[in-house]
């Protein structure tokens, strides 16, 4: 049975073509509109999400198939105890393919081991968040045109950001991919990130806590909120929450093709006077994600015969 647990899982020409037929799902949506009839995705989110939850569902739904499934773990049998592999055997007697999301790093895998259908991983904890992934190449991609020869700007949260760990592993393998990490120096790239993908791959990158001395060098610039929940210290949340905030006098020196992504929610990270701004892509990035969606799920439903 193939899952989606981590971007690792898939080969680079495996992502490539995803996106490609995302993109095809997208200019011709009227051909998929029966492609999962009588098909059920399970959305099994153990911790609160709007667009991925609700991305999922959108997919399945314009892919002609049923959704079922519960948004927090309160309102499943989690809550009485039973076991995320017992969860995953059950729900499959029920549905053809699984998104799950839950706050510990680790648990779409072991569902994975239990699963008689295909799981998505949804995001876990602070550890993965593959289709995430793969929507921020989907718009990467529209947006510049290639995967290649550009400079990237990650900023914010990088400790404890799934999205930007994802990022990382993918766009190493990309040809002339240069990383800008800007964080403060509690917020940096954990050591296993740095050294596993970035080091070991021979990326060139490089670690600032400014955000305005880099901004002329950059084509993206992917901005992340500080994350309240991955806090132990609400003290220390309070302290970095306001650390980077992108306002239209800091865009002042980037360049007119540069684009902004924001694996989003937004919360104060982004002045919303930059909305208007032709190079905020984060919208349209979050359309996106629903069209790569669409192309997983018929990948994984393809791959496992149903």
């Amino acid at each position: 049975m193939r899952h989606l647990i981590d971007i690792r899982d898939l080969a680079q020409k495996e992502i490539l073509a995803l996106l490609d037929r995302a993109g095809d799902i997208m200019e011709h949506p009227a051909d998929y509109r029966e492609a999962c009839r009588y098909k059920k995705l399970a959305t099994l989110f153990f911790e609160p999400s709007t667009r991925t939850r609700l991305s999922f569902e959108a997919a399945m739904m314009e892919l002609g198939g049923g959704v079922l499934g519960f948004s927090e773990a309160a309102s499943s049998s989690a809550s009485k105890g039973e076991s995320v592999a017992d969860t995953v055997r059950v729900v499959g007697c029920y549905a053809d393919i699984i998104a799950m999301r839950h706050p510990k790093e680790g648990a779409p895998l072991a569902a994975a081991l239990h699963s008689s259908v295909p799981i998505i991983n949804a995001g876990d904890g602070g550890h993965n968040h593959p289709t995430q992934t793969l929507t921020d190449l989907f718009t990467i991609r529209r947006e510049l045109g290639s995967l290649n020869n550009f400079t990237i700007g990650l900023c914010g949260d990088l400790k404890f950001g799934r999205t930007v760990h994802s990022l990382i592993a993918a766009l190493t393998r990309c040809e002339g991919v240069r990383f800008v990490c800007i964080s403060p120096e509690e917020l940096r790239l954990p050591g296993y990130v740095r050294r596993e993908l970035l080091e070991r791959s021979g990326a060139d990158f490089t670690e600032v806590r400014g955000l305005e001395e880099v901004m002329p060098e950059l084509d993206v610039l992917y901005m992340t909120r500080v994350q309240r929940e991955r806090f132990f210290n609400e003290e220390d949340y309070l302290r970095l929450k306001d650390s980077y905030i992108l306002t239209p006098a800091k865009l002042a020196s980037a360049r007119a093709g540069m684009r902004i992504l924001h694996p989003l929610p937004r919360v104060n990270e982004i002045d919303t006077a930059i909305d208007a701004d032709p190079r905020a892509a984060y919208f349209r990035q979050a359309l996106g994600g629903k069209f790569v969606r669409m192309a997983l799920i018929l990948k994984l439903l393809e791959e496992a015969g149903k």
